[in-house]
């Protein structure tokens, strides 16, 4: 593998948050749960550039306090842990949560449901408890295309029908049943985001650490001298591979914020409860993601086909209409950008860890 060290690439794979700061006529704060994973940091980013104030509660078991920015009050905690989280609402007058917090690989939930039902469940169930308690009424909920399951049409809308293939996809849907009895209650005014396969990055230094991944799993094996694997080679699609429709996260960051502005903009008295796909509308097969890996990185190399993989739907694409008329949000970045602006920042934790290492060398 060639030299990981240049990252004069992640400069100009630096994208650009919107400052809507104008468009803000009442300064609202948000609770991001998760907030310091992969996905959380983008959208801490986008809310910050349109001008509202952020808190952020994650446990650190998949974040990284770093990924918060500095200026960020940030609380380590566990979303099952009630008090601290209502002390959260109220000491920083909280208007509105993003709720990311998950346990959020497929494959792991089948071989461990009932960890899965208990952190997921539970920890939505304690949030909106104690919502409710403080009177917190606005919520965007981090749903997932895994609520659909293995389906049998070419692009999925939000009606059609909801059939789970594994235990995380599964408390994804019941997360959706919760919001929508708090909002008959009375309690809650929602959108709940249905995002597909999310990839890239929108700075070098937020990039995915995930380990279950598509784009992180083939730069892992790459630098590792391994072969990147595909789960399956057999399913019924123009090359065997599985078809994902796959989202910049930089994409998906400002959906969640579009989805916080129409929940700020509601009216007094009027309630609002959504459900949207979050996708590009377009499908990609997971060979054709290697293919782009390879401009990315210049690394030629073919992938090992293996078998596949227990909950995973051989094809799964978004009509993302709704969100386009409704919250006037489309995507606009496609698959080289996402994994070449995941390589950019593969490359730069790499020269950091390297830096690090170094330095650590030094002062022994």
């Amino acid at each position: 593998m060639d030299e990981l060290s240049d990252v004069g690439v992640c400069d100009r794979r630096r994208f650009d948050w919107m400052d809507r700061r104008a468009s803000v006529e009442t300064v609202t704060t948000w609770l991001l749960t998760g907030g310091a994973g992969y996905i959380g940091p983008h959208i801490a980013r986008s809310f910050l550039a349109s001008g509202r104030k952020i808190v952020v509660v994650d446990n650190l078991d998949n974040g990284f306090a770093e990924n918060v920015p500095s200026d960020v009050p940030f609380v380590e905690a566990n979303l099952r842990d009630g008090d601290t989280l209502e002390g959260v609402l109220r000491d920083h007058r909280v208007d509105g949560v993003v709720h990311l917090a998950a346990l959020k690989a497929v494959g792991d939930s089948v071989e461990e449901p009932l960890r899965y039902y208990r952190e997921n469940l539970d920890g939505m169930l304690t949030l909106l408890e104690r919502m409710k308690l403080v009177g917190v009424r606005k919520l965007v909920f981090s749903s997932s295309a895994a609520v659909y399951g293995d389906v049998a049409v070419e692009t999925v809308t939000e009606e059609t029908p909801r059939q789970p293939t594994s235990p995380y996809g599964d408390t994804k849907l019941i997360g959706e049943w919760f919001m929508k009895a708090m909002h008959v209650a009375g309690d809650l005014d929602a959108v709940a985001l249905r995002y597909f396969n999310v990839a890239g990055s929108g700075a070098p230094e937020l990039g995915d650490r995930g380990v279950n991944n598509l784009v992180p799993m083939v730069f892992g094996a790459l630098e590792a001298g391994g072969l990147p694997k595909v789960f399956g080679g057999d399913w019924p699609t123009r090359d065997g591979s599985a078809i994902r429709d796959y989202i910049h996260v930089v994409d998906l960051a400002e959906a969640h914020l579009a989805a916080a502005e129409r929940l700020d903009a509601l009216p007094l008295g009027e309630s609002f409860l959504r459900t949207y796909n979050v996708g590009t509308g377009e499908g990609s097969t997971v060979l054709e993601v290697m293919d782009a890996a390879r401009r990315a990185t210049g690394i030629s190399f073919e992938p090992d086909i293996v078998a596949r993989r227990a909950g995973d739907p051989g094809r799964i694409v978004a009509d993302p209409s709704a969100a386009r008329r409704d919250l006037g949000w489309s995507a606009k970045y496609n698959v080289d950008d996402m994994v070449s602006s995941a390589w950019a920042s593969w490359r730069h934790q790499r020269a950091s860890n390297a830096r690090a290492s170094n330095a650590r060398a030094s002062s022994a």
